[in-house]
């Protein structure tokens, strides 16, 4: 190792890997950053995808976890260049008789607005909201003894639950139903699977602690604030600089992947034992999404024009209707009425498309790898919501799975989170160990959504895995 070499090298510039590197060099590690691409960002990048003056999220797009990261929280990000924009609230769910079930940072507006459901939803997520912070520091780390061990054990008892068992349990009516089940759907699981609670509680305990946030002029402003701040400090960052080979990187102490583990061994299998490496390749990506991206000329013509003042909106009618489309599409088929994610940037951050205009951005959860084009069945989703809608595009940018994949080797199959988040999974990503971070390479580590807690633009993954190696570097925080 020479003068000029780094102590520490990250592999990937998305979210986690920033975030490992700033965590490092907090910590008095050198750090240098290699990014294969012109820009950094990984899943955090924004691209005029239609035309000219629309700015479109190209995966990333509304950050509840972005802002409420235990980590982020901790960084001068707004200064530099960071702004979050908060809706006037962080979720609308549009029912099939034309009104919307609305998820407000008020607890007692969202409660009031489920009728008799209102009590119970409020038992559900009222109690976490005393500390909420702690409860995500213990959640979005890996397993060991939580800190808050009691708050821990009431969380646990709900989110073992499959999402379909508890919304039934707790709730009588359609609406509160259809508004827990659209949040549990994030986990990219039938919501008949255990643990998918989880997701449905965590999202309905976040969007009363903060109103789910769009970036200021896109995501990739979030990961260029953390470059910024990274080079502030000292790191080093060199994009269009691809890897392919560790023999590419300089000979640093620690190496960080914030890669797929199929990426980890295609660059570093040689360093990596037999046993290792047949492990990885074990590890489960999952299903894929197909995206749809927008020029409208107007906003989005909800039905119920509530629907406006929310970031995120979650296009599926009923629990039942949203249960089927998850089942489908982890049995390896295409819902003719898939679940859709609906994010409306443009009604909160004015400079993502010319005045009087507005992007729309829109995903559902399909089979691993799948190309079909889902288009018509997601613009027929909007139509039933919003009639009318299909008159409102300009233009539009399709990106089904393997088009992810080619974007980003991380997104295997489409698999935008990193992999399958189930019982199985969940503990052990991406293999069995009691350090998830370390490989049987001193040298080597692994910091991307393949690691807990797992896929969203938090850091998380990046922040434990550079605590992994500062211990290996003998340096404390």
């Amino acid at each position: 190792m020479s003068q000029s070499d780094p102590e520490a090298v990250v592999v990937g510039s998305g979210p986690n890997g920033l975030a490992a590197a700033i965590a490092l060099t907090r910590a008095g590690v050198s750090v240098e950053v290699f990014e294969a691409e012109a820009e950094v960002g990984g899943g955090a990048r924004s691209a005029p995808l239609t035309l000219p003056g629309f700015t479109h999220d190209v995966c990333s797009a509304v950050h509840p976890m972005g802002i409420l990261s235990p980590f982020l929280r901790q960084l001068p990000l707004e200064e530099h260049g960071l702004s979050w924009i908060r809706p006037r609230a962080s979720l609308a769910h549009p029912m099939p008789d034309g009104s919307a079930v609305m998820l407000y940072r008020s607890l007692e507006r969202t409660a009031a607005g489920l009728g008799r459901d209102g009590p119970n939803y409020e038992r559900l997520v009222g109690p976490f909201l005393h500390s909420p912070h702690e409860l995500l520091a213990d959640l979005m780390a890996p397993l060991r003894i939580p800190d808050h061990p009691l708050q821990m054990l009431r969380f646990g008892l709900r989110a073992a639950l499959p999402a379909k068992q508890l919304a039934r349990l707790l709730f009588r009516d359609a609406p509160a139903r259809a508004l827990f089940a659209g949040c549990a759907a994030h986990s990219i699981l039938p919501l008949s699977h255990a643990l998918t609670a989880a997701l449905g509680l965590i999202f309905s305990v976040s969007g009363h602690v903060e109103d789910w946030p769009v970036a200021r002029g896109g995501s990739q402003a979030i990961t260029q604030a953390l470059a910024s701040y990274l080079q502030s400090l000292g790191g080093r960052i060199e994009t269009n600089r691809r890897i392919d080979r560790l023999s590419e990187l300089p000979n640093a102490r620690v190496i960080l992947f914030d890669t797929s583990p199929e990426e980890l061994v295609r660059i570093a299998g040689d360093a990596l034992p037999a046993g290792y490496r047949r492990r990885l390749a074990r590890y489960r990506y999952g299903p894929g999404v197909f995206k749809l991206d927008w020029a409208l000329d107007g906003p989005i013509p909800w039905r119920d024009p509530s629907c406006i003042d929310a970031s995120t909106v979650h296009v599926g009618g009923t629990l039942e209707e949203i249960c089927a489309s998850e089942r489908d599409m982890y049995r390896g088929r295409h819902s003719e009425r898939p679940f859709v994610i609906v994010c409306q940037q443009s009604e909160f951050d004015s400079s993502r498309a010319p005045e009087g205009k507005h992007t729309g951005y829109a995903y559902c959860h399909v089979p691993h790898a799948s190309t079909l084009d889902m288009r018509e069945a997601i613009e027929s989703q909007l139509e039933r919501f919003a009639p009318g809608f299909r008159d409102r595009i300009l233009a539009c940018h399709a990106t089904n799975s393997a088009d992810l994949a080619a974007y980003n080797p991380n997104y295997k199959g489409g698999a935008i989170t990193g992999g399958v988040a189930d019982a199985f999974q969940l503990w052990t990503r991406p293999v069995a160990r009691l350090d998830p971070y370390s490989t049987p390479n001193p040298r080597l580590f692994i910091c991307s959504a393949a690691t807990p807690p797992g896929g969203g633009v938090h850091g998380m993954c990046g922040y434990w895995a550079a605590r992994s190696a500062q211990r290996r570097l003998g340096v404390t925080s």
